[in-house]
């Protein structure tokens, strides 16, 4: 008989996460009651942020209580359903969150017309989902990329970065990756098509100095994915009114006291405009998103590539590995068969 198989918060990490806290349990598949539909999760997106939602300070959005599954965005096929706008067989993009199946209103979801000609059901978590959401608007909106400047992205071969440096390249700027790794550098620039790739981890004490290398004439637009060392050696390289995307800070999500961080009066000096910012805010804005991008999926002129770790009892370690920068493009979770994979 199928059940229910969730990941549950168990504990709070202190610094890194471990498996210990979590713990995965088999549960009764619940019954939808009026309004609500019953929902098989196919795909599970992780992401960075779920590591804020572990903890117990507040933040941008409510933490996940103890003895409650691990939020995130899903992709599911309704099986059951006594909401009237969605039946039996629809495909739909979620946050049923770490588990098989979920009940929902379906006030926050949205019905998919899958075509696996176009792009694959997963590509609704990532490329054309909140990742390449996230890309498309920060750099359109705060970066305000104009042909000629630098782009600079770290995280480059993430689900967020690839889609930066493709758009930048697209609107006629040079590209320069930062990431960890020959392999994944190797693929920003020969698969991706970036100008340039700094890998971080072989740089060593020289990341200020490769990175000069890479973008000679300074950097007019800065997307910050991993903040710490990687950005301590950018700052100083702005130009003049550089504006600076403020996605996320990866490397110190861990941490358990603020870093120090880079001199920020460097900021002040070069007029330099930081604007962090969370792409829910801005999903009004999802319809100009979907105009522009998936056409250049399909074209082929934006690539994406997808980390696939099956079963949702895998969660919790593939989690780990994303904090640590061991996956390699946007990281999923098969939890099901997904019937429109050829």
């Amino acid at each position: 008989m199928a059940t229910n198989r969730r990941v549950l918060l168990k504990s709070r990490p202190q610094g890194e996460p471990t498996p210990g806290n979590f713990e995965v349990v088999d549960q009764a598949i619940p019954e939808p009651k009026d309004g609500e539909y019953l929902s098989r999760t196919i795909w599970l997106s992780l992401d960075p942020y779920m590591r804020g939602r572990m903890a117990e300070a507040k933040g941008y959005a409510s933490n996940v209580n103890l003895g409650d599954a691990m939020v995130g965005g899903t992709v599911g096929q309704v099986v059951k359903s006594k909401n009237p706008r969605f039946k039996e067989g629809d495909y739909v993009v979620e946050y049923a969150g770490w588990q098989s199946y979920a009940c929902s209103t379906g006030d926050m979801s949205m019905k998919l017309d899958p075509d696996p000609d176009a792009a694959p059901l997963s590509t609704a978590l990532s490329v054309l989902g909140m990742p390449g959401m996230t890309a498309w608007w920060g750099l359109m909106e705060i970066g305000k990329p104009k042909a000629g400047e630098t782009v600079v992205v770290s995280a480059a071969s993430g689900a967020v970065g690839s889609v930066v440096g493709q758009l930048a390249k697209l609107r006629g700027c040079r590209a320069v990756g930062i990431a960890g790794g020959k392999e994944k550098c190797d693929y920003v620039v020969n698969e991706l098509g970036f100008d340039a790739c700094v890998d971080y981890r072989a740089a060593g004490g020289n990341l200020f100095k490769e990175l000069r290398a890479a973008a000679p004439k300074g950097i007019d637009i800065y997307f910050e994915n991993v903040g710490g060392a990687v950005q301590a050696a950018v700052v100083p390289q702005l130009n003049d009114f550089a504006r600076v995307p403020l996605c996320g800070l990866i490397s110190q999500y861990n941490d358990m006291q603020m870093n120090p961080g880079p001199d920020w009066r460097l900021l002040l000096i070069k007029r330099a405009t930081v604007t962090g910012f969370i792409v829910s805010d801005h999903f009004g804005q999802m319809a100009d998103f979907w105009k522009e991008v998936p056409p250049l999926v399909r074209a082929g002129k934006i690539k994406y590539r997808e980390d696939v770790v099956k079963g949702i009892e895998n969660a919790p370690e593939a989690f780990i590995g994303l904090l640590k920068g061991r996956n390699f493009g946007k990281l999923l979770v098969q939890v099901a068969e997904d019937p429109t994979r050829k």
